[in-house]
């Protein structure tokens, strides 16, 4: 892989999880988080340029699903889930 397609990997990447980490919905968040790891490290290996070429159009295009999907996440508000909750008790 050329060293400017391995640098559009790796800020696509980058920008999948830094937009997923948006997700309110913990659930939604660690799906998306999970399923965009598991897709570039089963991809990890492709090393004709035709085939990148055709990844990164369609990260591009799950990209910008997940920020339309944040955005509207972000319009309805909803409790957070016991794992979210950061506080310990106190003893």
């Amino acid at each position: 892989m050329a060293a400017s397609s391995r640098l559009q990997v790796l800020a696509l990447y980058r920008a999948m999880l830094r937009e997923s980490y948006k997700f309110s919905a913990y659930s939604y968040r660690m799906y998306a988080i999970r399923r965009i790891r598991d897709a570039f490290r089963e991809n990890r290996h492709v090393k004709d340029p035709p085939q990148i070429q055709i990844l990164l159009n369609k990260a591009r295009k799950d990209l910008e699903i997940i920020q339309r999907q944040v955005h509207i996440g972000q319009l309805y508000s909803t409790d957070k889930l016991v794992v979210e909750n950061r506080e310990r008790p106190s003893t």
